[in-house]
Formats: structure tokens, C-alpha cells, sequence
């Protein structure tokens, strides 16, 4: 094995993993006097399964795409509640702003300072993440993302000190995840492990944990849609969405979630339904330059790119069998926003360059038209 470059690999010190595993939060925590729990109103029914100590708030007002007003407020709970332990109890936009929460409720700075790598001052407060969905992964990494409204862009922070002092992974909350939002989450999942497996900056190291993700994937995700309550599905699809979180530590992701992230700010898709929307056409743009992988990542889902219609057509069936309805046209998306949601997308640096082929404004809005 060949180490190209150094990586530093952040993971929480403690990870619980398994059905029931949410009841042994509260044993964790115990000695905690203020527990801030920070939830989705579809979340906030599980904070009961924790068994938390002392005195509990519950901030529940996070919805799927949390803006900069949302934050705020979640702030506002977190210092009149003054929490020696933060607990985010959701999807990725829950556990986003768990991380931020924690770390910044007892300082100063503002979303301004800390936005970008290393520039969070340190957190004060310890911070346990419940993940209910299997997708973002974000129990398992260092960044968080809040979307500015004014701009529809993404606030990006990165830090060690976001990092979770533990993550728990129970399948049991995930039963009640809708077919549909399993298999979209599900796919976001994959493209993280794929984008960082096929990435410029991919590392043989996170190549492993890619791997996992993508195989867990492909055994998992048809399972765990057609049936909710599939207790080992749903476990391999919350494993493989962690391995998807560690993915994106050192390598990050490229092209195709620079290319979902307009859908979600503009058109105001879920983030794992427009990584499911946008992922077969960036796999199949990326195949000429990263062809080995991209086959391994064809065996694992069991796609057959050799007929007529090739890898994308292989990899869009893969998705509509999941139930994914692939047009952005059915999505309320219209011809005339194709070309702004090209130049947004294409102005995501951080991500389009890391994707292993490069890709102009022509090619971003050809794929945006081509799954219009």
C-alpha cells in the first residue's frame, strides 16, 4: 500500500453501535446537571429512549435545511439553558448544528469567524450525537453546514473541535424512516464514500473505509427500503454511512455534491434526494478518469454498465428501483433556474476541485439538463 500523502483521521473516542444502543447515552452521561438535546420535531420523541440525567432541555425546531436564523436561535436555547453536555438527536442538519452549538453557545465568535478549516476556538462543552437517519454520517466527522439565505450558499466549518465525544448508531431509530427517504439518504451516503474514493485527494486508508461503505450499500439499501423494520439493513446502512462521515475528514467529496448543493439552497430539494437526483450523472462523467474504481463501484451495487445505455443509464435504473423519482422537472425545477444552478455549482471550489475529472460550466449544465 502506497501512503501518497499524510492524513489526519478524526473519529469519535466512543462509538455505540446496535439496537438499542441509545439507552446507554444516559450511563454515559451520567453526572451531567443541564443536558441540551437539539432535535427535529420528527426527532424530539426519542429523547425519552436516552434515559439523560440532571435537568433536560429540548430545542426541536431544526428543520431539514437549517439557515443561519435557525442556528441562532438554537444558540439562544443553548445559553439560557447553559449545558454541560449537548446532545444533537436527528439527521445531518440536527447533528450540523449539535457540533457548532457546542462549540460556540459559551464564547464569542460568529458563524463569520469560524467559517472555513480551523478556526474554531475550542469547545467547552461535551457533545453526544444520536444519528436517526442513515445518510449525512455527520455523527462521525468535523464539519457542519448552515445555509445562508441571503446568498443560498453553504456555510462550511471544519474543525477537531466539532468532533463528537460519542456517536451512537441504533438501527431501532431508524424504523420509522420513510421508503423514501431511506433509499434518498441511502444514496448520499454512497456518494460520499464514492466522491472521496474516486476524489483527486483520495488516500488508500480512506479507499478502505469507501469500500466498506459502497459494499454495505449494495447488500443494504434495497433491503432496508423495502422493509423498515429490517433491523440488520438498517444497521449496515447506518455503519455505511459513518464510513461515509470518516470519508469525509481527509478527502472530502467532489463534483456531485458541489452539483446537489443549488438543488437544496434554491430549489430546496432534501440534501440526500439531490445527491440521489445528481450521483449516476457524475459517476458516469467521472468513469473515463478513474475507470478501475469506478467499475468496483459498478460490482458493488450489481449495476450492468456493458449495455446499450451504459453506466448512466445502469446507475439512474439503480436509484428509480429505490423508488427515487430521478427528473429535477417533477421536482418543481424549471429549464430557465438549469443555468444559475451550472454557475453556482461550478463556483464550489472546495469541492469541484477535488473531483478526478474537471469539469466546466458547459459540462455542469449538460448533466443539469440531462436529469431535468
Amino acid at each position: 500500500m502506497a501512503l501518497a500523502r499524510s492524513i489526519t483521521l478524526h473519529m469519535p473516542p466512543r462509538i455505540e453501535i446496535g439496537a438499542g444502543a441509545s439507552g446507554r447515552v444516559g450511563p454515559w452521561a451520567e453526572g451531567a446537571a443541564r443536558v441540551l438535546v437539539l432535535a427535529s420535531p420528527h426527532t424530539s420523541g426519542f429523547a425519552d429512549r436516552l434515559a439523560l440525567p440532571g435537568e433536560v432541555t429540548i430545542f426541536d425546531a431544526i428543520p431539514g435545511e437549517p439557515d443561519i436564523a435557525t442556528f441562532e436561535a438554537a444558540l439562544d436555547a443553548a445559553r439560557a439553558a447553559r449545558p454541560d453536555l449537548v446532545v444533537g438527536l436527528g439527521g445531518g442538519s440536527v447533528l450540523d448544528a449539535a457540533k457548532l452549538v457546542a462549540a460556540m453557545w459559551d464564547g464569542t465568535q460568529t458563524l463569520d469567524d469560524v467559517a472555513g478549516p480551523n478556526r474554531v476556538a475550542g469547545r467547552r462543552t461535551r457533545l453526544a450525537q444520536v444519528a436517526t437517519t442513515a445518510g449525512t454520517g455527520s455523527e462521525a466527522g468535523i464539519r457542519a453546514l448552515i445555509t445562508n439565505p441571503g446568498s443560498g450558499a453553504k456555510i462550511a466549518v471544519e474543525s477537531p473541535h466539532l468532533l463528537a465525544d460519542l456517536a451512537v448508531l441504533d438501527p431501532e431509530l431508524t424504523f420509522t424512516v420513510p421508503p423514501a427517504v431511506t433509499a434518498a439518504t441511502g444514496i448520499d451516503a454512497m456518494a460520499h464514500c464514492v466522491e472521496a474514493f474516486t476524489n483527486r485527494r483520495a488516500h488508500p486508508v480512506i479507499d478502505g473505509f469507501a469500500r466498506m461503505g459502497i459494499d454495505l450499500v449494495g447488500r443494504y439499501l434495497a433491503r432496508a427500503v423495502r422493509d423498515g423494520q429490517d433491523t440488520e439493513a438498517r444497521e449496515g446502512m447506518m455503519l455505511a454511512s459513518f464510513y461515509g462521515g470518516i470519508c469525509l475528514g481527509p478527502v472530502n467529496t467532489a463534483a456531485g455534491h458541489a452539483l446537489s448543493y443549488p438543488l437544496g439552497t434554491l430549489l430546496h430539494l432534501p440534501h440526500g434526494l439531490a445527491n440521489a437526483i445528481i450521483f449516476p450523472h457524475v459517476l458516469a462523467f467521472n468513469e473515463s478518469a478513474a475507470p478501475a474504481k469506478t467499475a468496483e463501484v459498478a460490482r458493488a451495487l450489481d449495476l450492468s454498465p456493458g449495455d446499450a445505455g451504459g453506466l448512466l443509464d445502469a446507475a439512474c435504473g439503480f436509484c428509480r428501483d429505490l423508488g427515487v423519482e430521478m427528473r429535477l422537472s417533477a421536482h418543481g425545477a424549471t429549464a430557465d433556474q438549469l443555468e444559475g444552478f451550472a454557475r453556482d455549482a461550478h463556483g464550489i471550489r472546495r469541492l469541484m476541485d477535488n473531483n478526478p475529472r474537471d469539469m466546466s460550466v458547459d459540462d455542469v449544465l449538460e448533466i443539469y439538463r440531462a436529469a431535468f
